[in-house]
């Protein structure tokens, strides 16, 4: 074969690719992954950050459960100028339909039973998230209703002003009516007694 014949045939055939530049992208992949879920299951997934945590709790406009009663009287509603009346407020985000509600639910059943709920320096109050009147009425009517006072969003745009995630969450609101705490996810024993311990912490 002549010198012209090998060359023409060396420029035809194309160079062999390493094997390593198939494997870069999937190793990048790979560890742009492992860095994402460390990320999403690292520390307390109740204490998701909040913008609104040190500002005023967003003024929203909600309704009273109809046909809800307590010691035979109309349980109301709620509004800003309720969480600025110089007591902490625990608002309760919940909703019939949701399994965590129900679960985390004896624990606020048992902190409205507290001292400083009866007392008045701590005031308990639901916002009821999509849900229809009658299951939310037969949901407390059955679990008990620890709440002075429980407002309707029932599109839910008042939860959305809120940033609220999902149901339940459960926001701690000072005597000035700035948000100060946010819990993500159904309380415990052990979150419940914090919330209120902090809350009563508010107003000694």
């Amino acid at each position: 074969m002549s010198e012209t014949s090998t060359s023409e045939t060396s420029a035809a055939t194309p160079a062999r690719r390493s094997p390593w530049l198939f494997t870069i992208p999937l190793i990048l992949f790979g560890a742009l992954a492992l860095v994402f879920l460390a990320g999403l299951f690292s520390g307390d997934a109740s204490k998701v950050p909040s913008a609104l945590i040190g500002k005023p709790a967003p003024a929203v406009t909600l309704t009273e459960l109809e046909g809800l009663q307590r010691d035979g009287k109309p349980v109301p509603a709620f509004g800003m100028a309720d969480l600025a009346k110089g007591k902490a407020t625990i608002v309760n985000v919940f909703a019939s339909w949701c399994a965590p509600c129900r679960v985390e639910h004896p624990f606020l059943v048992a902190m409205g039973e507290s001292p400083a709920v009866k007392q008045g320096k701590v005031v308990l109050v639901g916002m009821n998230y999509k849900d229809e009147a009658e299951n939310a009425r037969r949901f407390l009517g059955a679990l008990g209703n620890p709440y002075s006072a429980v407002g309707v969003d029932r599109p839910g745009r008042a939860a959305i002003e809120w940033g609220v995630y999902g149901v339940p969450e459960t926001f701690l609101i000072g005597p000035d009516g700035r948000i100060v705490d946010k819990h993500v996810g159904a309380l415990t024993g052990e979150s419940a007694a914090r919330l209120l311990a902090k809350a009563i912490s508010l107003v000694k």
